[in-house]
């Protein structure tokens, strides 16, 4: 698999043309609709050092994103046949979130940072692998191998990953529902990858339009 210059190469969703184009996002910590208020955040200059604070911020961050308030900034990229995809939240000039989609014809990645003080708290990672299961060549039927990555994240260093994976076949009409999935702890929990990803994000905030390989 062809890789992005300095890049890590990661592995969302359906096929040919769609593997393309940036998925929905369906990710919270706790995978529950959680009320929580801004009166439960930590104050502005705290970062969250616990699994029940970073859970408390993602949500408080997330209901944000999804209500549109926060500042948006995107661009794209090409690479080695990969494409690109990077927006960056922000809220009175302050980073707060980074989405960063990409894929090729057959696999696509999304990563998802959510930042305190500048610093990711927790990262989730969605990554699809797809290919033909069948059908004819009228009607192709195909199957995605699902990865999802959670993780939680203290003073630069992952503190619990959590991962589940799923199969879904466009030809069964009894897919799993990823909620219905239990998270398990995953054996090799390291944030050095996505870290450095992230530093390279970071590092191309100022970017805007089309561009090529991001180093």
């Amino acid at each position: 698999m062809k890789k992005l210059i300095l890049l890590p190469s990661f592995i969302f969703l359906f096929s040919c043309e769609n593997k393309k184009k940036e998925p929905v996002d369906a990710n919270s910590p706790s995978e529950s609709s959680q009320q929580i208020s801004y009166k439960d955040s930590l104050s502005k200059n705290n970062s969250p050092q616990m699994i029940d604070e970073i859970k408390t911020e993602y949500v408080l961050l997330n209901n944000q994103l999804i209500a549109k308030k926060l500042d948006s900034a995107s661009f794209d990229y090409e690479c080695n046949e990969i494409s690109g995809n990077v927006v960056y939240y922000s809220s009175n000039g302050e980073l707060k979130s980074i989405k960063h989609f990409h894929g090729d014809s057959h696999f696509s990645s999304v990563e998802n940072y959510f930042l305190k003080n500048g610093k990711p708290f927790f990262i989730f990672k969605d990554d699809t692998v797809w290919s033909f299961d069948g059908g004819t060549p009228e009607k192709p039927e195909t199957k995605d191998e699902i990865n999802q990555q959670r993780m939680y994240i203290v003073n630069g260093k992952a503190i619990e990953c959590l991962e589940k994976k799923f199969t879904i076949k466009s030809s069964s009409k009894n897919n799993p529902k990823p909620e219905d999935i239990q998270n398990i702890q995953s054996k090799n929990c390291s944030y050095s990858e996505l870290q450095k990803t992230f530093e390279v994000l970071l590092k191309n905030r100022d970017k805007k339009g089309k561009t090529s390989c991001i180093l």
